[in-house]
Order: C-alpha cells, then sequence, then structure tokens
C-alpha cells in the first residue's frame, strides 16, 4: 500500500495537469459513472491529501475521495489519452493531460461533512501544515501497544507505512515492541521531526530513502540498493542481511499482520 508521501506527490500531480481546467470526467469501469457525469466540465479547484487519503475538490460540486488501497494506481500521460481500458474506474482528460485511475479501495463523490469526517478519524499527518504531533504523543503515552503497531495506526498518526514505520524507529535506535506508554516526549518529538523531514523527501524524490550520508552505498564503499521498492534503507526488506551499522543480521517478525524490520543490536529491548 502505497505511504503518505505517495498520495502527496499524487495531489500535486493531479493540480500540476488540471488544477484551474474544467476537464472531462468518465469512468470507463462504470462503477463511477453517475458521479462523473455531474463532475465532468467542472473546474478542478484544489487537491488535498491526508495520510493515505486523496481528495479532488471539483469547484461547488463536491469532493472524490481516493483512497488507492493494495492494488490502486494511478497514471499520467499526455493527449492525445489512448483508449482507456475497461478496468479504468476514473479518468480526467483535459487538452494537455490524462490520468487514469485503476484498482482503488475507494473512488466516490463525497460532500464537504463527509470529507470533514474522515480528517476527524484520522491522526495528524507529518506533511500537513496544520498537524499537531502533541494529539499523537497523548494517544501513544497512553497505550500499553507496541510503538510498532502504534506507528501504523491511521487514527494515531496519518501516512507512515511499514517503511517509515521501520526505518524511523531504527534511525532513532528504539525497539520496536517497546509500548507506547514507555516511549518519552523528547523521543517522540525527535521521531516526528524526524518523519517530517524524510516524508517531504519522499515526496520530493518519489521514493523512500532513509539512510544517512555517511552511510549510503558511495559513503560506505558498498554496492546500492536492488529492490522494487527503490531507494536505500537501513532494515526493510533486509532480513538476515548485516546491518550497515554493527554487522548484526537484520531480524523480521509478523506484529499487527505487518512484516516488522530491525535490528537487535542497534534497538535493544
Amino acid at each position: 500500500m502505497p505511504e503518505g508521501h505517495t498520495i502527496h506527490r499524487l495531489a500535486q500531480d493531479y493540480a500540476s495537469h488540471f488544477q484551474g481546467t474544467p476537464p472531462e470526467v468518465t469512468s470507463p469501469q462504470g462503477k463511477f459513472s453517475d458521479a462523473a457525469a455531474l463532475l465532468t466540465g467542472t473546474e478542478l479547484t484544489t487537491t488535498e491529501a491526508h495520510g493515505k487519503h486523496l481528495f479532488l475538490g471539483f469547484a461547488q460540486t463536491g469532493w472524490v475521495h481516493i483512497h488507492l488501497g493494495l492494488f490502486g494506481k494511478v497514471t499520467f500521460g499526455d493527449t492525445p489519452a489512448p483508449p482507456p481500458t475497461d478496468t479504468t474506474r476514473l479518468r480526467l482528460r483535459n487538452t494537455t493531460s490524462y490520468v487514469d485511475l485503476k484498482g482503488p479501495t475507494t473512488c466516490a463523490l463525497i460532500t464537504p461533512e463527509e470529507k470533514r469526517a474522515i480528517h476527524t478519524r484520522l491522526g495528524p499527518d507529518p506533511l500537513r501544515p496544520d498537524a499537531d504531533p502533541a494529539q499523537a504523543y497523548a494517544r501513544i503515552h497512553r497505550s500499553r501497544t507496541t510503538i510498532a503497531a502504534l506507528l501504523l495506526d491511521q487514527k494515531i498518526i496519518a501516512g507512515v507505512g511499514n517503511v517509515y514505520r521501520a526505518e524511523v524507529l531504527f534511525r532513532h535506535h528504539i525497539d520496536p515492541y517497546r509500548p507506547g506508554k514507555d516511549l518519552t516526549e523528547q523521543e517522540w518529538t525527535a521521531i516526528w521531526t524526524d518523519l517530517v523531514a524524510l516524508m517531504r523527501e519522499g515526496v520530493r524524490n518519489n521514493r523512500i530513502d532513509t539512510v544517512r550520508p555517511e552511510h549510503t552505498p558511495e559513503a560506505m564503499n558498498r554496492p546500492p540498493r536492488v529492490d522494487d521498492h527503490g531507494g536505500e534503507v537501513y532494515v526493510y526488506r533486509r532480513t538476515n542481511q548485516p546491518c550497515h551499522l554493527c554487522a548484526t543480521p537484520v531480524r523480521t517478525a509478523d506484529l499487527a499482520a505487518r512484516n516488522l524490520f530491525w535490528c537487535p543490536t542497534c534497538q535493544p529491548s
């Protein structure tokens, strides 16, 4: 599932191609046809992301709420657009660009009130200017749940996924099994500040890189990472490979139905 930086990048991309224009809106698959008929020819006025939720605002008509889930994909291109496939849930097209949405968990036309309800149930997003990290810490500090599980709870902090979860805990030498209540406010402030920087970099580069300059392949004279995830990381998907810092084999385990990765030496219990 895409992490929050990807959704913020998509919000920027939708805006750069379509904001201020009245695109043709269609649903070749047919599941969004009624809403598409209401939206087509209406100006796209704003785009917004909160965690893993994308919102496209169309003048006075409403908001298209998109959640990609595990299988959703978005493809941009220049016009003339090729014929859409019958799996395309939503296509926007103007005189210069088109974009196809396929396989999302959610694609729905919602009201401003419904949009506010979604924001209300989500935790603060490190990439949003209105985010309050103290709100997240208040919930973390009351919980006996592991910090690794809490970081993936979108009601506590929105947009963090499995990669950022594993990497930020490693970068701060925090045992992923530590209960949230044992995390100090100073540690949380450092984690939040790091997430803001890392995720902004993710939006900018459209990939996740988490290693510090002194630990890059060039600095350490090691081969670059080869993985469909891209990006240089410390522990994510590096099971049994030596830790870049201490050479201890990276461990993995199942936690909250997701694979957890950590270094038992650099992140002691």
